[in-house]
């Protein structure tokens, strides 16, 4: 397969587990901050051993499903998934809802952390090993999901990926590691709806697919979804800037 064809899979793959990666490094950097070190990678390290498991097992148990039901089923879902991202942050871009903050969440955490009792088993805090394991296992099951999700339309394009979620987790790791904090300039709301933007091209596409529309262009048809995704989510933008507040929207 060309660049040309692998670029728009390794993007949604890349960018998707950005997001989440920062999401999770965030807490498990509070769990190694406040509770230790040991049980935060204790937990991290459990996370990601059940994450190849699922992913082992889904991974063929998918491949034997008809092609065009699971390419229904995974685009509906995509599409579904990209458009809550995608609405959250046109919101958050008119100033609807307030911005997703790194640094609160991580204050949170500590607090958190901080007042439960630090009970020792086995030389590990349970309580630090299970807040890491639970943050890392909760967004890593999202990517898991996305890499077997904009691969649906062949074994062949897992690998790609799968590299470009590994490529953002690699990438996420050595920052946090790196500065020591969260990860707070990263620019998340700008990730979020350009991830949304993807993920719901994609989810467009391979609910065409699956329905048996021939799109022009096959692949790069995916291109011109994801213009007029950017252009209508740009326009809502402008749209939603003057309305009041919506609760009840995290």
């Amino acid at each position: 397969m060309t660049w040309i064809e692998l670029a728009p899979i390794i993007g949604a793959a890349f960018f998707a587990s950005l997001v989440e990666c920062v999401e999770a490094a965030t807490i498990v950097l509070a769990v190694g901050t406040v509770r230790g070190w040991r049980a935060a990678l204790t937990g991290t390290g459990l996370a990601l051993a059940v994450l190849v498991l699922l992913v082992l097992a889904l991974g063929p148990a998918l491949s034997r499903l008809p092609e065009q039901a699971l390419q229904l089923f995974v685009g509906l879902l995509l599409l579904l998934f990209g458009m809550r991202w995608l609405r959250k942050a046109i919101l958050r871009g008119a100033g609807v809802i307030p911005l997703h903050d790194e640094e609160k969440v991580f204050r949170s955490e500590t607090a958190n952390l901080g007042l439960a009792r630090a009970t020792a088993r086995c030389g590990l805090d349970p309580v630090a090993t299970v807040t890491a394991f639970k943050a890392v296992l909760l967004e890593g099951v999202e990517v898991a999901f996305l890499v077997l999700a904009v691969a649906a339309g062949s074994p062949a394009l897992i690998p790609a990926a799968a590299g470009g979620a590994l490529a953002a987790a690699i990438l996420v790791a050595i920052a946090a590691v790196a500065v020591r904090k969260p990860l707070a300039r990263v620019p998340e709301n700008t990730l979020k709806f350009s991830v949304g933007v993807l993920i719901s091209a994609f989810g467009i596409y391979w609910t065409g697919e699956g329905l048996g529309i021939d799109w022009p262009g096959h692949d790069l048809a995916l291109l011109g979804i994801a213009a007029v995704l950017l252009a209508a989510a740009l326009l809502g933008i402008r749209l939603a800037a003057p309305s009041r507040q919506v609760e009840g929207v995290r």
